[in-house]
């Protein structure tokens, strides 16, 4: 379903049907409805869509903290098997149902979504089993995403609390995520003594996050409250103001609280801080270094560049493709440069972008509130353009924060998070605002896009939004997918109509420019060896940006490796894909139809994703 405007009308059809069926089984004593029959392919395909609701559901079973971030309460009080043995055995299931699914379903008897529902479990299969092969090689406490910080972020933006056991099992939760923190933290000893550890400014932030956490009242004498602390009280007391549960009973939920924080996860936080300050003497180097260090490192990297990728291109391919990508942009900065008749060449333009008065807001709360309200604005305009564009659109709303202080660094990447299917919890657009001279206005325009609308907002919203497809599907996270079709979003919303602006558009290209050189660095960190500093030099020859935000970007590739490859890769994909369509389809092609094609299926690899889109060029056609 999804797959071309024509099927969008048939589910239309197909919803409009239902409804005519229940109305006439009420006044079934005047009409009575004739029997569907079902074509072969029709059965198989209502078949195996019945077994994915039921696999998946099993599967959702397993992860607590996954259902409560979908906004259910099943096993609230629970949260993840974060054990290695728990990952070995939710493993050995997924092959089952692997099996299950190649014995018991005939591929050639289902229809074209349904053939795409099939590969993308079996897809997911093998990537689980391959990443099973580099289990010990990844970081689980790093400064950035690390579990030190998101354990406290989930329990504040995601366990809400409507009842008397909600709170009640919020305490719980404490008490079993500082127990998860434990076995995680025994998980990161043991993969030090084989030499895996990140690096030091990783290390540097995983003890400034973790103090943050014990920090202020209940663990110290302090006006200010803990994080969580502070989220306690504020939904207790909300139980409380809408009459739910009395001020004695609110009383005793928060001792259980205090109780949780200062026993459980005070003593989690604190063996996390003294073990990363002992250890951190260990490092050989001060600086930073790629994964191609470790023990079966450059194997790690070349499975990490296919998964977050999607293809099967090497670390060298990516590496030319990003040289080549950084000189073609550049030919089109150059172009800006003469049309604003700057004196000076490129470099002197950097300078001038990078640090002219005009281009940055005051370093101030007055300055951070301009950037969400014109964030805000540039977000408004251009979802006025969206149905000229699309007609699949997203029903849940979106808002732009700046993000918790005890997690917030200067220079960090923005980025968002989904809110639920249900509309309860909206999208959220996150902003680091701590240090407004590394957050300039000339490039926030493209951000707001590429985080917002059309981007991750719109796309991942219409996923968890799509009927008709097996849940798995509304809910799979593809890298390649999804940060490419945010990059994508960031010239869509040119070709759109916005970037009025000469220096917003220069900025584009700028956004556009870094992710060209993430292709050269990233693979350069972890393929070829290069240092830090060689980085950071390379960012600076080719952008504007802040050496703050550099650096931070460079920390963010030598932690998480492959990922940054992705946005190129992907948007470069999704443009390929365009212009063939343009090309099959001539005068019917209809961008409509593609971009639903693109969003309307859920994220998926690349390769299936072409697949796809091959499929409604076909429809097309033969319309």
């Amino acid at each position: 379903m999804y797959k071309s405007l024509v099927a969008l009308s048939v589910v239309a059809v197909l919803a409009g049907c239902q409804a005519k069926v229940s109305q006439n089984h009420i006044n079934q004593q005047t009409h009575q409805e004739a029997p569907v029959v079902l074509s072969s392919v029709e059965k198989e395909t209502q078949r195996i869509n019945q077994w994915f609701a039921e696999k998946y559901e099993q599967q959702l079973q397993m992860s607590p903290m996954r259902m409560t971030m979908y906004g259910r309460k099943d096993k609230y009080s629970e949260i993840d098997d974060v054990t290695i043995q728990g990952a070995r055995r939710q493993l050995a299931w997924l092959a089952g149902t692997v099996a299950e699914l190649r014995s018991q379903f005939d591929y050639s008897k289902l229809d074209a979504e349904a053939q795409i529902s099939y590969d993308l479990w079996i897809y997911e299969y093998e990537q689980q089993k391959k990443q099973q092969e580099f289990i010990n090689n990844s970081y689980i406490f790093t400064h950035m995403y690390g579990i030190q910080s998101w354990a406290t972020t989930f329990m504040m933006n995601f366990h809400k609390v409507d009842t008397l056991q909600d709170m009640e099992d919020y305490n719980k939760r404490l008490i079993a995520l500082s127990n998860a923190l434990n076995e995680l933290l025994s998980q990161t000893q043991e993969r030090a003594k084989s030499r895996v550890r990140p690096p030091k400014f990783a290390y540097d932030g995983v003890i400034e996050q973790s103090k943050a956490m014990i920090t202020g009242a209940p663990f110290t004498q302090s006006e200010k409250d803990a994080p969580l602390w502070a989220d306690a009280k504020g939904k207790v007391a909300k139980l409380v103001e809408n009459k739910v549960i009395t001020q004695a009973v609110a009383d005793r939920l928060l001792e259980d609280t205090k109780k949780a924080l200062i026993k459980e996860y005070k003593q989690s936080y604190s063996q996390i801080v003294s073990w990363f300050e002992q250890d951190i003497k260990n490092l050989k180097q001060q600086d930073g270094y790629g994964v191609g260090e470790q023990p079966n490192g450059q194997a790690f990297y070349n499975y990490r560049l296919a998964n977050q990728t999607s293809t099967d291109l090497t670390a060298d391919e990516i590496h030319q493709i990003g040289i080549e990508e950084v000189a073609r942009i550049k030919k089109e900065m150059l172009k800006i440069v003469d049309q604003v008749q700057f004196e000076g060449d490129l470099q002197a333009f950097f300078k001038f972008f990078r640090t002219d008065e005009q281009f940055f807001y005051e370093n101030n709360d007055a300055g951070r509130q301009g950037y969400i309200d014109d964030s805000i604005a540039y977000l408004d305009t251009i979802n006025e353009k969206l149905p000229d564009y699309f007609g699949i659109l997203p029903k849940s709303k979106l808002v732009v924060k700046r993000v918790e202080p005890f997690r917030e660094r200067p220079g960090a990447a923005q980025h968002y998070m989904p809110g639920t299917k249900d509309g309860s919890r909206p999208g959220v657009y996150y902003a680091h605002l701590i240090d407004m001279t590394s957050m300039p206005k000339n490039n926030m325009e493209a951000i707001a896009y590429h985080e917002g609308n059309p981007g991750h907002h719109m796309q991942l919203s219409i996923a968890q939004e799509l009927e008709g497809i097996p849940e798995f599907r509304t809910k799979a996270m593809f890298t390649a997918y999804s940060e490419g079709w945010g990059l994508y979003s960031e010239l869509l919303a040119k070709e759109m109509g916005a970037y009025q602006d000469v220096y917003s558009d220069f900025g584009r290209l700028v956004n556009e420019m870094w992710r060209a050189v993430r292709l050269v660095v990233d693979t350069g960190i972890h393929a070829k060896g290069w240092t830090e500093e060689q980085s950071v030099a390379y960012f600076k020859e080719n952008t504007p940006i802040q050496e703050t935000s550099i650096r931070s970007e460079v920390h963010r590739y030598m932690i998480m490796p492959g990922q940054a490859t992705s946005y190129k890769i992907g948007m470069n994909k999704i443009l390929e894909m365009r212009e063939n369509a343009k090309k099959e389809l001539g005068s019917k092609f209809d961008i409509r139809g593609f971009h639903d094609t693109i969003l309307g299926g859920g994220g998926m690899p690349l390769s299936i994703l072409e697949k796809r889109v091959n499929n409604w060029v076909e429809a097309r056609k033969g319309k």
